[in-house]
């Protein structure tokens, strides 16, 4: 059958009256998610902020160093219960500007180490004390590499290919420990991406700021550091980076449907903001933003809440106050984001409300929780669409919260806790496998969602023990798509069959409906490695029986998705050796009904979201046409010839309009439409012939006459 492939996405910009407003907001959203990015104090990271207007770029790097480089109290993020702290006199982020007499940044990170090593924390007379975390590094001045001689910038470039050796060789190097942002131009970017490719391959992140090209000049007074009050954007916008992951062939595409869910835990509980001037900037700024595009009134809660923060400041309350202050500001937004207003906005404020909390009170009872709620809010971050690059940074972020969560109880102690944290690290783990280590990530995907089942109790939470054991299934299937996969589609049916369990018809049909497609999906799957055509039946039934519950009414894109799979299935069955003639063309008559009520259905709900390629099922749905009355086995009369032989053409038409930007489908769908029109000739002469032609849109004409 047919193979999917990847359609090219393309952005395109204009420009109206309420661009700059607009492009204000989108420059403060990537501000906000770079700042998280250094925030994180993870090691390894590569990051690339580009911005062609010097000003503009000035003002993030300073407003960046100066609330990154000497953060009050603790810093921002604890790693495997080991504190972080910061010094008055040792920052957190460095700012270099590149020497462009010697223009190697490595050897700059580690000159700058070297004369100011971190200082040693802590420690006794018979216990050693520890070194502050290696700071990480924005990089800045690249532009001005464009004054210097060719040779000079060849060299930039070279030590950029020196420093991917030692990424790659894992050698101990200082600036390995570290963050490293640098600032580039788009015409800089370019010239790292064609000739230092592997070290542009290390990157973790690219954030795109908008603004019109500043010429080059000598600006190294200009990064003011000091009596910065605001970051103002006002640059028209750049899009930014678009990567589009393909989507896999039809076994991808069926096991779509899931029930991966990331509970938040269960805690309780448009206006002007005031400058409250104890509270951290970053946070009322955000909140501003998130009130702006709120779709519901505050009704003053906001207000109310950092009124209350703010007194607690002024005066110098115990932490455990304030943390309860803040945990109270992030379980507002957190509750927003529940309702279905999960903007970056809302994301941050929450965020950030969360982690003042985890710094103010460190042993608070509910810090499981809120470790739990930061990884689900980062989780969700991931999600929403944007840089690829930035996606993997949240995610794995997220992971790290649940697994700092999990160092902190026990699941004999807090089995519910504990078992709901582990699940949605099996979830989080299952999509960092989109990004990278798919078979490592899926192994450890499988080890938490079998920790969280042991912990979750059949009796007393079956429909959560379902859902886990659900996504047990998924991450099952997925490890059979890369080895043994006998043994891995198995333990997905088992798995999926247990969640069935638990899910009567009547009480949830759809979510019934959609474990008996998973089924469906591991049956086919199997198929592929033993007995065909018991899987093959046993797929057909089981999609058969979701089909009873994922109506066209009710659900009507995973109606379509249910009949595409169907409809694969019978073609498989059909195409096996074992299979009779008669049989053969039963099935391959149910094969295009299947794809019929797919099509009929995803064309009549205009916008449907889908889980297959339509452009592909009309392909396979003219294939299936074609074969129907090709095969020796046909016995129809010229006029039923005729009709199947028209159905395929239209289908490879419909198909060929959907493939208008990828070539290789595009050719492939060609060669079906010259092949039918041959049979149109063999079988039904040169009036069958002319009838085919006619069909066709006259600048198709060039390309298939002369191949007839």
């Amino acid at each position: 059958m047919y193979t999917e492939k990847r359609a090219e996405a393309q952005l395109n910009t204009s420009v109206n009256e309420t661009v700059h407003t607009e492009n204000v907001s989108l420059n403060r959203q990537v501000y906000h998610r770079l700042k998280l990015a250094l925030s994180l104090g993870l090691r390894r990271q590569i990051l690339f902020a580009v911005c062609d207007d010097l000003h503009l770029r000035n003002q993030i790097a300073a407003r960046l160093h100066s609330t990154l480089a000497y953060p009050v109290g603790k810093v921002l993020y604890q790693r495997a219960n080991v504190e972080e702290f910061s010094t008055p006199a040792y920052p957190r982020l460095v700012t270099l500007r590149l020497n462009v007499s010697d223009p190697n940044p490595i050897s700059q990170i580690n000159q700058w180490l070297v004369n100011y090593p971190p200082p040693i924390i802590g420690g006794s007379k018979d216990t050693p004390g520890r070194p502050l975390p290696i700071p990480g590094f924005q990089i800045v001045g690249v532009e001005m590499l464009t004054k210097e001689p060719v040779a000079v910038q060849r060299l930039f470039l070279n030590y950029l290919r020196l420093g991917e050796q030692h990424l790659s060789s894992q050698e101990s190097s200082c600036f390995l420990e570290s963050c490293l942002l640098f600032w580039v131009s788009r015409p800089w970017l370019s010239a790292i991406v064609q000739s230092a490719p592997k070290f542009w391959h290390c990157r973790t992140g690219v954030f795109i700021f908008a603004g019109e090209p500043t010429p080059t000049v000598d600006n190294r007074r200009s990064l003011d550091l000091e009596n910065f009050e605001q970051l103002i954007f006002e640059q028209e916008e750049i899009p930014p980076e678009v990567i589009e992951t393909a989507k896999p062939d039809f076994p991808g595409n069926k096991n779509e449907d899931v029930l991966t869910q990331i509970p938040f835990s269960q805690t309780s509980n448009n206006q002007n903001i005031s400058s409250f001037s104890h509270i951290n900037q970053e946070l009322q700024e955000l909140i501003k933003a998130a009130l702006k595009v709120s779709e519901t009134e505050d009704h003053g809660q906001t207000p109310e809440i950092l009124g209350e923060i703010e007194q607690l400041h002024i005066q110098q309350a115990a932490g455990e106050e304030l943390a309860l202050a803040y945990q109270n500001l992030g379980n507002l937004y957190r509750l927003r984001i529940e309702q279905g207003q999960s903007t970056i906005e809302n994301l941050m404020v929450a965020i950030l409300a969360y982690q003042e909390a985890v710094n103010h009170d460190e042993s608070s009872p509910q810090l499981p929780d809120i470790l739990n709620d930061l990884g689900t809010l980062y989780w969700m971050l991931h999600r929403i669409p944007d840089n690829v690059e930035e996606a993997k940074i949240y995610i794995q972020q997220g992971i790290d919260f649940y697994k700092l969560a999990l160092k902190l109880i026990t699941g004999d102690l807090q089995p519910e806790t504990y078992a709901r944290i582990q699940n949605n690290l099996g979830t989080a783990y299952g999509d960092l496998s989109r990004f990278s280590e798919p078979v490592e990530n899926w192994k450890a995907a499988v080890v938490a969602y079998h920790e969280a089942l042991h912990y979750r109790q059949e009796e007393i939470e079956p429909l959560k023990y379902a859902a886990c054991q659900n996504n047990l299934g998924t991450a099952y299937w997925h490890l059979g798509q890369y080895n043994q996969p006998l043994e891995h589609l198995k333990k997905a049916i088992a798995a999926y069959k247990l969640a069935l369990v638990h899910y009567q018809p009547a009480d949830e049909p759809l979510k019934y409906g959609m474990i008996q497609n998973n089924i469906g999906t591991a049956y086919w799957n199997l198929s592929q490695y033993e007995e065909p055509i018991e899987n093959l039946q046993l797929a057909i039934h089981v999609y058969s029986e979701a089909l009873k519950y994922r109506t066209s009414t009710n659900v009507p894109h995973a109606y379509a998705a249910t009949q595409n799979n169907l409809g694969i299935a019978y073609w498989h069955l059909a195409n096996q050796s074992q299979i009779t003639k008669a049989e053969q063309q039963k099935l391959v008559n149910l094969c295009i009904h299947a794809y019929q009520e797919a099509v009929q259905t995803a064309h009549s709900f205009n916008g449907l979201p889908l889980s297959f390629d339509l452009w592909v099922t009309h392909n396979n749905l003219g294939l299936a046409h074609y074969h129907l009355v090709t095969d020796v086995s046909f016995h129809g009369d010229k006029k039923t010839l005729s009709q199947h032989l028209e159905s395929a053409l239209e289908n490879h038409l419909q198909a060929l309009s959907g493939f208008s930007q990828q070539t290789e489908n595009y050719q492939t769908t060609i060669s079906h439409i010259i092949n039918t029109i041959r049979t149109f000739h063999n079988e039904l002469g040169i009036q069958g012939q002319n009838l085919a032609l006619s069909k066709l849109p006259g600048q198709l004409l060039p390309a298939v006459l002369p191949k007839l």
